[in-house]
């Protein structure tokens, strides 16, 4: 069997989701590191998030605390059906 190292089970915006719902006050540095991301692809995919309606911040002094929108449906019409919640229930075991 030959090794492809190029492909992942889960793509750059879940792991920064699942890293948000764990700790909605987490920094984006911290998800950076946690995700093995720059934090300039952090800051985009929060963006892309928020844009497609899985995802809001609220300034909390000169901390973003942010409020992950789970009864959102997954976005890709494969996925149909399940929401957020339902994503995340696995993937925060």
């Amino acid at each position: 069997m030959i090794d492809r190292p190029g492909w992942t089970f889960l793509t750059n915006h879940a792991r920064v989701l699942v890293q948000i719902a764990r700790d909605p006050g987490i920094r984006v540095r911290d998800i950076a590191t946690r995700c093995m991301l720059t934090e300039r692809a952090v800051q985009r995919i929060i963006v892309d998030l928020e844009e497609g309606g899985y995802l809001s911040h609220e300034r909390q002094g000169r901390v973003n605390h942010y409020r992950v929108i789970t009864g959102k449906q997954l976005r890709h019409p494969a996925d149909a059906g399940p929401t957020v919640s339902e994503l995340l229930a696995v993937l925060l075991r």
